[in-house]
């Protein structure tokens, strides 16, 4: 698959293993610094090592991160993120069958914890380097299938303008980057 394509994430298994607040900071650490091993990432989030052995594994097991073979020796194992389509969608409900459909949910939950948390972190990092940190409200009135087209064309700006790590001009630092709409009311 190209990493222009979408992969849609509709593998119930995939999707549960993703909805695992470790292992979402897992794979966050994992992208953000690079490889590690079961035990930097268990002192790092204050986990024990078999902990950490064992959603790595499941990690692995789903093909979200691999093993470094020329890295590892013995009982230490280095880990890194691995290579996976950029474009990564959800399903909708009614494409999971009904008994996958908390999984779907509990990945929202985790994932907009974590917005929330960054949420928080924008006026300090707005006051510290306001041109690092951006933000836009809006309220637009669209068709469905204008949102739709907005939707696309914001991801596409995503391609073009980001980079995997390895590929990333100098200068580039990680950035995160949130878009979520829905409907207002109208009362």
């Amino acid at each position: 698959m190209k990493d222009d394509e979408p992969f849609l994430l509709n593998d119930p298994d995939r999707l549960k293993a993703l909805a695992h607040p470790m292992r979402r900071r897992m794979l966050t650490h994992l992208n953000l610094h690079g490889p590690a091993t079961s035990t930097t990432l268990g002192e790092l989030l204050g986990a024990k090592t078999g902990t950490t052995s064992y959603h790595l594994r499941q990690l692995e097991k789903y093909g979200f991160i691999e093993e470094i073979p020329e890295r590892s020796t013995g009982r230490e194992r280095w880990w890194r993120r691995a290579t996976l389509p950029r474009d990564m969608r959800l399903p909708t409900p009614n494409e999971l069958a009904p008994e996958d459909r908390p999984a779907l949910e509990e990945f929202h939950r985790i994932g907009y914890e974590e917005d929330r948390v960054l949420f928080e972190r924008f006026p300090a990092a707005f006051r510290a380097d306001p041109a690092w940190a951006r933000g836009s409200r809006g309220l637009a009135r669209m068709t469905k299938e204008e949102l739709n087209e907005f939707y696309e064309a914001y991801i596409a700006l995503l391609m073009k303008y980001g980079h995997p790590a390895d590929e990333a001009p100098p200068g580039s630092r990680p950035v995160y980057v949130r878009m979520f709409t829905l409907p207002a009311d109208e009362d």
